[in-house]
């Protein structure tokens, strides 16, 4: 039955554990108990940094030659929200009407059990794969993305350890199972733009320097011009203004500051040092230097492409052969450790359906967690065959 298969009882069993960032709250110990069990030798690695969380993590592997497939993931969610308006306990891992029902189903517990049970069913079937195949789980992708995925890859590095290839289990489907790969991401980077006035009456305008008529016409020259027209993978880049803040509760005062937050997310005609220059160049041409201040974010968060070729086939063809549906290869979408994966070797992404994920009543349909266990077995015989 779905309900007692491997997958199934290993999503259950991970959001059981209210692993929101950065907490695990035992969710690791679970993958791990697992693996282990299974053969795989395996490691947690608690990274820290000032001003952040300290994050655990799980690296595993069985096996010790090429080719080597990793795949990767993080169990740690988005808190659940007011739990009283979800059908059941966010986590308890209750199945209502043949749908696994809490947080982290989709994103991406469901996803994480799909691979773990597909590579343990592999491993007692083959006893040792004809290469290695590798877990990076890490506890911070919901979070500040500082001490997991990131970290973890340094250390491989430092360790002299290189995968061949590597799949993220995010739920890359929009609407169905087999729909969608995702092969790259767009970057994303923050700005801040600060206009000083001169504070005054509103009935004395000549007395003030308004900062408002500079923000307007700042942000149009920020707007105004698309940065691109997309390339041969990625949509066009886009600028979206996320917030205005006056501060000013009077009505007979002329402000003296404004700011303005922004996000941008770039395709691979630009990096951050170019789109940077790019801003600067738009807001000068429309307001003089010393009429604005601008500031952006660190910027982990850089576009890639993994170049369709014989591995994004082999994955292609195993989702096809289990859905009967041809995966449309595709870059959109928000970030994730795909790229921070991506600098190490070619990766791509694919688990559940993610149109639940983040809601309220999170959930994934059990058939679909039996059929990614089934793609994801699939990949590993065609892979190491």
């Amino acid at each position: 039955m779905a309900e007692t298969s491997p997958g199934v009882a290993l999503t259950r069993e991970l959001i059981q554990k209210p692993s929101v960032t950065p907490a695990d709250a035992g969710a690791l110990d679970i993958l791990e108990t697992r693996l282990r069990a299974a053969g795989f030798s395996t490691q947690r690695l608690p990274f820290s940094d000032e001003g952040t969380p300290d994050i655990d993590n799980l690296y595993a592997r069985i096996g010790d030659s090429a080719p080597y497939l990793l795949f990767a993931g993080h169990t740690d969610v988005v808190p659940p929200g007011d739990s009283a308006k979800w059908r059941a306990d966010p986590f308890a891992g209750e199945i209502i009407d043949g749908e696994l029902v809490g947080r982290g189903a989709a994103d991406m517990k469901g996803g994480i059990a799909a691979f773990a049970a597909a590579a343990c069913a592999y491993v007692e079937k083959r006893q040792r794969p004809k290469g290695s195949i590798g877990f990076l789980i890490t506890g911070d992708e919901e979070g500040p993305a500082i001490n997991g995925t990131i970290k973890m890859l340094e250390w491989l590095k430092q360790r002299g350890e290189h995968f061949d290839h590597a799949i993220v289990g995010e739920p890359t489907n929009a609407q169905m199972l087999g729909d969608m790969i995702k092969i790259g991401r767009r970057g994303s980077l923050n700005g801040r733009l600060v206009v000083r006035g001169v504070q005054g009456h509103v009935a004395y305008p000549q007395r003030a320097d308004n900062p408002v008529g500079h923000l307007l016409a700042l942000c149009a020259a920020l707007k105004d011009e698309p940065l691109d027209s997309g390339t041969e993978w990625f949509d066009a880049s886009n600028l979206e203004i996320t917030s205005i803040d006056i501060g000013n509760a009077a009505t007979n005062v002329i402000p003296a500051e404004a700011v303005v937050r922004f996000n941008i997310r770039f395709n691979d005609n630009w990096t951050p040092e170019s789109l940077k220059e790019e801003i600067r160049r738009r807001l000068s041409s429309a307001r003089p230097a010393e009429k604005f201040e601008l500031a952006f974010d660190p910027c982990n968060a850089l576009s890639f492409i993994t170049q369709p070729g014989p591995f994004t086939e082999l994955v292609a063809g195993a989702i096809e052969a289990e859905t009967g549906r041809r995966p449309e290869f595709s870059t959109s979408g928000g970030t994730s450790d795909a790229r921070f994966i991506a600098r190490y070797g070619p990766v791509v992404e694919f688990g559940l359906v993610g149109k639940t994920m983040h809601q309220i009543d999170e959930r994934v349909a059990l058939t679909d967690i039996d059929r990614l266990t089934a793609i994801y077995a699939r990949i590993l015989e065609t892979y190491f065959g």
